[in-house]
């Protein structure tokens, strides 16, 4: 059987329910903050922001990376630019933007 004397006089029983009533009060407070619908919007808006930043950081490290892969097809190791690369290149981008232009001028008319 558990112990059912109580040593502490009316006054302790008093205080230690006053207490215990402001903590449940402070706690009660905590739940409504958190459950506030304004505070749920700021979690979500929170949560986004922090997906969209880490989605962007990860997309600047793989552009930078394959910015910095044709880079070094381009050019030596000094820096320079190899041309004997770039020419093919631009001439076939030049060809191409004229296959556009030549398209797009034969439908206007």
């Amino acid at each position: 059987m558990a112990d059912t004397s109580d040593t502490r006089t009316p006054a302790q029983i008093e205080a230690d329910i006053k207490s215990r009533r402001a903590a449940l009060a402070e706690t009660l407070d905590e739940i409504g903050v958190r459950v506030h619908p304004k505070t749920i919007v700021g979690d979500a808006k929170a949560k986004v922001v922090s997906n969209i930043d880490h989605t962007l950081g990860r997309a600047y490290v793989e552009v930078n990376r394959a910015v910095s892969g044709v880079t070094a097809k381009f050019t030596d190791e000094a820096g320079a630019p190899r041309l004997e690369r770039i020419v093919p290149v631009a001439l076939v981008a030049v060809g191409l933007v004229g296959l556009l232009a030549l398209g797009t001028r034969r439908r206007k008319g």
